[in-house]
């Protein structure tokens, strides 16, 4: 079976490193916060040109903590796109706010920026953009629209780690970024982990009090809090790994052109990367009517594939209270039942992915 992803052939790959960063974090005894978590940090924001970055339990308790970061809660409206990771909604939830959909781009799968004017009310206090698959979200109009209402920027950059928006890497463009290093992701740890970075150094000392109950000075809380801090030893990982994630982000880039070359075929719609933006295939999807038919076969040809994502946010069970129906985002809706991801990853070999791109020709033979 050719896997979707294979993280024991990236760990192989750099070994090493990673068994270098493992022991000397065990020999240093510090394992919560401490001195890998802040030279991780800052080499992240150096990475991606911003000032502070804050080290989190999860991409998603990033969300969290930077939509409470910016007092949002209950009786506020946050945009988010109707296509997308489920957490993007859910988390506005869970901070008492209301998620307020908006339709993709069906082609980059993007928040469509000709209808989120549309969307905004007098409640709406944010946008968070996705940088779906990998791909950026068109920032300009974006961050025009923002600043016309008065709105905050959170990027959702969980799976675009390294890419670009008109020469600047996402993550830096917002008031406040959040990134996951779910193992699957560019950059993965062996582990949960995720992280928010921003320019804004009130914003920063308040996400760093929120991930540690709420506290500035130990064991006095000022506020409610989370447990919700990055763990030396996945920062240690992650650390090793953060020097490769372009030659890596690069591979996965090169094996994308030969996927689009060679899948551009009837039937079936291959990923598309705008003039300004720099693509960094966190996943390889197509598109096809077909969906499900195509994934039964790629199956008993030995091929590997999964759908992200089955349901769109607005039609899952927590959102039934906000009233959405079957029809009210088509663009998304219609995504949800044709995308597909085929494997990608760096180390996929050319024969593996001959093999897919034969499989996928047979199936439409």
């Amino acid at each position: 079976m050719i896997p979707l992803v294979d993280l024991t052939a990236q760990y192989h790959s750099i070994k090493e490193e990673i068994d270098a960063a493992v022991s000397a974090t065990l020999e240093s005894g510090h394992f919560i916060l401490g001195p890998a978590v802040s030279t991780f940090e800052q080499s992240v924001a150096t990475y991606l040109g911003v000032e502070y970055a804050i080290g989190l339990a999860s991409g998603t308790d990033a969300l969290v903590l930077a939509l409470r970061a910016l007092d949002i809660g209950p009786g506020d409206e946050v945009l988010v796109p109707a296509y997308t990771f489920f957490a993007t909604a859910g988390t506005v939830m869970s901070v008492g706010a209301e998620p307020v959909f908006v339709d993709i781009d069906p082609e980059s799968y993007e928040i469509d920026v000709r209808q989120i004017e549309e969307r905004i009310t007098p409640r709406t206090k944010a946008i968070i953009p996705v940088h779906l698959y990998g791909h950026p979200a068109e920032m300009d109009p974006i961050l025009e629209i923002a600043k016309a209402h008065g709105l905050k920027i959170i990027e959702d950059n969980a799976q675009g780690f390294g890419a670009e928006y008109k020469g600047r890497k996402t993550g830096s463009l917002g008031d406040v970024a959040c990134l996951s290093f779910f193992p699957t992701k560019n950059l993965g740890a062996y582990g949960d982990g995720g992280m928010a970075v921003t320019n804004d150094p009130v914003l920063a000392e308040r996400m760093r009090k929120l991930r540690t109950h709420g506290w500035k000075k130990k064991y006095f809380s000022e506020e409610l809090g989370y447990n919700s801090r990055l763990d030396a030893l996945q920062a240690a990982i992650l650390g090793a790994k953060l020097p490769h994630v372009d030659e890596w982000n690069e591979k996965r880039r090169a094996l994308a052109d030969v996927y689009s070359e060679r899948l551009a075929l009837p039937g079936i719609s291959v990923p598309i990367e705008r003039a300004w933006g720099k693509h960094v295939y966190h996943l390889y999807i197509i598109r096809t009517a077909r969906r499900d038919d195509l994934q039964a076969f790629l199956k008993r040809e030995g091929v590997a594939s999964e759908v992200y994502y089955p349901l769109p946010p607005h039609l899952a069970q927590p959102c039934q209270k906000l009233g959405f129906r079957e029809g009210d985002f088509p663009e998304a809706e219609r995504a949800s039942r044709e995308t597909l991801a085929l494997p990608l990853y760096p180390e996929l070999t050319e024969e593996q992915q001959e093999l897919v791109i034969a499989s996928v020709g047979k199936f439409l033979d």
